[in-house]
């Protein structure tokens, strides 16, 4: 039943992902083709003709109907990007993370179980959520009295437990992340390429070349260009700093659950 719910889960999480990514590159192509293609950000008023002297929007607007995906990939990494902020930074509880695991340290360190469960109560989120069922299971197993080595095992695959469904949450959508490290550098070098070929175009015509044209070719080329590695780069940035988030956060619960394994060592060496 619980994989079943699992799976619904992910195959609607996944719908949604779609939909958010389509809704972006159409937010995109509105973008290019209403605010850029605006013909008062061109020469003539139409956008056929040149761009104003020094207004960015017709330049971009020039790069051709490539940038419109490209502004949907930025606009994908943005997104998700507030939204997988918001969610570890939920998964990180109410209070400072920091504070939160000195303190429960100090009450399982000192015996205080019960003050240490009240914590995670208070913090509540990814991080506090196998903390407080370990303690459940380290007073459990103080309670039956087993040896030091069951304990340990027994508390550690209880924290695996828990962890393993806190887990999806917080990795949910880091592969939209990752794929658009790449997608977006793919994106930009495709219309890189067209620029190119058009400015070549330009260049292989009988005659004297067209110089608007060789023009226009390079200039979508360059603008592509810069708008893929801007992607990517914001891509980059966003995926790193998030799966260093995840990994603090996975970091504090195994933290945590070797003290209450070595605390329960302790209870038991006092005992002999």
């Amino acid at each position: 039943m619980a994989n079943v719910k699992k799976e619904k889960s992910a195959n609607g999480g996944g719908m949604i992902s779609g939909i958010i990514i389509v809704a972006c590159v159409f937010v995109g192509w509105l973008i290019w083709n209403f605010i850029m293609g605006n013909g008062a950000n061109f020469e003539g008023g139409v956008n056929t003709g040149h761009p104003l002297p020094g207004n960015m929007l017709a330049m971009v607007y020039k790069g051709g109907p490539i940038v419109p995906v490209l502004l949907g990939l930025l606009l994908v990494v943005i997104v998700f990007s507030f939204e997988r902020y918001a969610v570890i930074s939920k998964a990180a509880g109410k209070g400072n993370l920091d504070t939160f695991m000195k303190t429960v340290q100090n009450d399982i360190k000192s015996g205080n179980i019960e003050s240490a469960i009240a914590a995670c109560d208070k913090q509540k989120g990814s991080v506090a959520n196998p903390i407080k069922s370990a303690l459940l299971k380290y007073q459990e197993v103080k309670n039956e009295g087993l040896d030091s080595e069951a304990a340990a095992e027994t508390i550690h695959k209880e924290i695996e437990e828990v962890t393993s469904l806190e887990m999806p949450m917080l990795e949910k959508h880091m592969t939209v992340l990752s794929t658009m490290v790449s997608l977006g550098t793919l994106a930009g070098l495709l219309g890189t390429v067209t620029g190119m070929i058009k400015a070549f175009s330009a260049l292989s015509a009988a005659g004297t070349p067209d110089q608007a044209a060789l023009a226009n070719g390079i200039s979508e080329a360059l603008i592509n260009t810069a708008t893929g590695i801007s992607t990517s780069a914001l891509a980059i940035i966003s995926y790193n700093f998030f799966t260093s988030k995840i990994d603090d956060l996975t970091y504090s619960i195994d933290e945590a659950g070797n003290t209450i394994v070595n605390t329960y060592r302790h209870y038991r060496s006092t005992k002999k």
